[in-house]
């Protein structure tokens, strides 16, 4: 795997409202992506998971603390450098699928690159080759309402990936989806993570889904309890489902000694 660092979340912490009425999400988070890593962040609801992958998407604002991705700080970012970074430097997968009706799965993918002026002849060229490795061809035509639930997160997929983002961000893309084609979209981004060197951060509650990742973040009450990463490149998602089970376990027991 390639040692350059992606992205760079140093001592994050998030708080709501003030004084007595405060709650802290997140309480001096840190820990670096590598390029071509599929990370996966698991904890319970209210962990602070999803308040962690909404401040790198810049939708939140982090009470303290830096996040950089490619080394540059991401809170800088204003006007054209915010929408340059929300269109071009990540990508994000919703659980929801977030398509638009009236537009077809082809118009759904490209439109981040027609939204920055992107040729629609260069949009097809990267299209295709994305949509044959998502297995999405046949349905580049139809809307959204013509889909089944695992073609339409497929194509939010192919989305959340066609402007060649430096990171992907997945927001509980299996939650709405059942098990075979849950399985069928981990594979997908498991195969772009692997042959393609793309690089995700997924944040889930579902350890199934965890075991495709390279490694997994285990956050509870806004701090990270454990990592776990694959003891090979090559084991087996069965293998370490089994071990992301005994630290759950751990987790709801609330020991800190973990394996």
């Amino acid at each position: 795997m390639n040692t350059k660092r992606i992205l760079q979340v140093q001592n994050i912490s998030k708080t709501y409202g003030k004084g007595s009425s405060s709650t802290t999400a997140l309480s001096g988070i840190s820990f670096d992506v590598l390029e071509g890593e599929f990370l996966g962040i698991m904890g319970a609801s209210g962990s602070g998971k999803t308040t962690l992958l909404n401040c790198i998407a810049t939708m939140l604002k982090p009470t303290s603390g830096k996040i950089l991705l490619d080394g540059e700080d991401i809170s800088a970012f204003k006007g054209k450098a915010l929408a340059n970074y929300r269109g071009n430097k990540i990508g994000y997968l919703y659980q929801s699928f977030e398509l638009l009706d009236n537009l077809t799965a082809r118009e759904n993918i490209i439109l981040p690159l027609s939204l920055h002026g992107v040729k629609n002849a260069d949009a097809e060229q990267a299209l295709l080759p994305l949509a044959g490795h998502l297995d999405i061809t046949e349905v580049l035509d139809k809307f959204p309402g013509q889909m089944s639930g695992g073609q339409k997160q497929r194509v939010a997929a192919a989305r959340a990936f066609i402007s060649a983002p430096s990171i992907v961000l997945a927001d509980e893309p299996t939650g709405a989806l059942d098990s075979k084609n849950a399985k069928t979209l981990l594979d997908k981004l498991s195969s772009l993570n692997r042959q393609e060197q793309k690089t995700i951060v997924m944040v889930t509650h579902d350890a199934n889904a965890a075991s495709f990742c390279s490694r997994v973040l285990f956050i509870q009450d806004g701090t990270i309890f454990h990592e776990l990463r694959k003891s090979t490149k090559n084991e087996p998602p069965t293998m370490f489902y089994e071990r992301i089970m005994a630290v759950i376990a751990q987790l709801g027991g609330g020991s800190a000694n973990v394996l």
